[in-house]
């Protein structure tokens, strides 16, 4: 078994899926402004006790800017593929279109502890929330974790989410079995947290998209990875049938309020179609996309009943260049997150392999897919 130190990253086998260039670090911190933070709980061996243990969840949070969300919102747009999942926040988000928390992914029976703590660290930062201001809206998105972790014991509690919000940081994005994505599991072989990046032209904007993703969905038969069906290669017997979800969280410094924004999270599906999903009857599909761009915020208390902002205008060009970025940014961040995913094992011996890259190389490089200079991430 590799160590998530030494399992690559996509591009570190010279697949490159499709052709906008990455960010500098191909990750959601590409966009400025943009932080993660993660805790990941692992602990125990053998069988289930129920509330006990074993151990194998966690968070993951994604801050839209280094200040404070509440006072300064940003345009926000949630979109669902296929809703059999759980997005607290989700109504006054579509309502209002705005964000005004950090963004946390977990477990599923964890979403009320971390919806809490975010309203907590909420109050801390705004000690008038609820008295002489307005309440907040907490924006937490869940995966079932189910095969591998004691999920009645709901792990993750304020102290976690507080670490990863005080560990979120602007530079590479952690992958694989991290934060939420400890649990979980993508197309059979052990999921997770996956990232990646896409810059348009100068002469179009010149913005960022950046996507991460919760993966935790799709059957082994169906993995595609920049078109070339590994998955049909790859069964087994024992193939896992479809039962997960995935949140995407898209990000970008265009100027878009919640309408273009939710255009945006829509491409996101494509991404997610072509790596093979199916948005099974069991997977919660989400999407939410944001946008970090100073132009657009929108302030808690405006000192005017209007405000100016400078908007993206959905010309042909620019947005379908948003739209393809959104596109290749998350059909990589999912295949990143099966790269960087180490085997574990889980509650009563339950096991996830890692997706042998080894074999995935070599049937990448017999389809044509890899280039011959193999060089790092950007």
């Amino acid at each position: 078994m590799q160590s998530e130190d030494t399992r690559p990253r996509s591009r570190d086998i010279g697949l490159r899926i499709g052709t906008l260039p990455t960010g500098k670090q191909n990750a959601i911190t590409d966009v400025a402004g943009v932080m993660v933070g993660q805790t990941t709980l692992i602990a125990g061996d053998g069988p289930l006790i129920p509330g006990h243990g074993p151990v194998r969840t966690g968070v993951t949070v994604i801050l839209p800017h280094a200040g404070n969300l509440y006072r300064d919102k940003v345009p926000a747009a949630i979109h669902i593929i296929n809703g059999f999942g759980k997005c607290m926040g989700q109504e006054q988000v579509d309502e209002l279109g705005t964000l005004e928390s950090p963004i946390a992914l977990t477990g599923t029976m964890n979403v009320g502890l971390v919806t809490d703590a975010i309203v907590a660290w909420s109050i801390r930062e705004n000690p008038d929330v609820g008295i002489d201001a307005s309440t907040v809206n907490p924006v937490v998105g869940e995966c079932s974790d189910a095969w591998l972790n004691d999920m009645q014991g709901r792990h993750v509690r304020e102290e976690h989410v507080l670490a990863a919000i005080a560990s979120a940081s602007a530079g590479p994005v952690a992958e694989g079995t991290i934060g939420a994505g400890v649990g979980m599991t993508a197309f059979g072989y052990k999921g997770g947290i996956g990232t990646s990046s896409r810059v348009m032209p100068a002469h179009l904007g010149g913005w960022t998209v950046g996507v991460l993703v919760l993966a935790n969905f799709g059957r082994r038969d169906q993995l595609v990875i920049d078109g070339v069906p590994i998955g049909r290669i790859l069964a087994a017997e024992d193939d896992v049938p479809e039962r997960g979800s995935i949140m995407m969280i898209v990000a970008t410094d265009a100027p878009l309020l919640d309408r273009g924004l939710r255009r945006l999270a829509r491409r996101a599906g494509i991404g997610l179609a072509r790596t093979g999903s199916i948005a099974g009857n069991g997977s919660g599909d989400y999407v939410i996309a944001f946008s970090a761009s100073p132009s657009v915020r929108i302030p808690y208390e405006p000192l005017t009943p209007t405000i100016q902002v400078e908007l993206m205008i959905d010309t042909d060009k620019p947005i379908d260049a948003l739209f393809q970025a959104t596109v290749e940014a998350t059909e990589e961040a999912i295949v990143n997150a099966l790269f960087r995913a180490t085997t574990v094992v889980g509650r009563d011996g339950n096991t996830r392999e890692a997706l042998p890259i080894e074999r995935v190389t070599e049937l990448l490089r017999a389809a044509g897919r890899l280039d011959n200079a193999v060089e790092p991430s950007q």
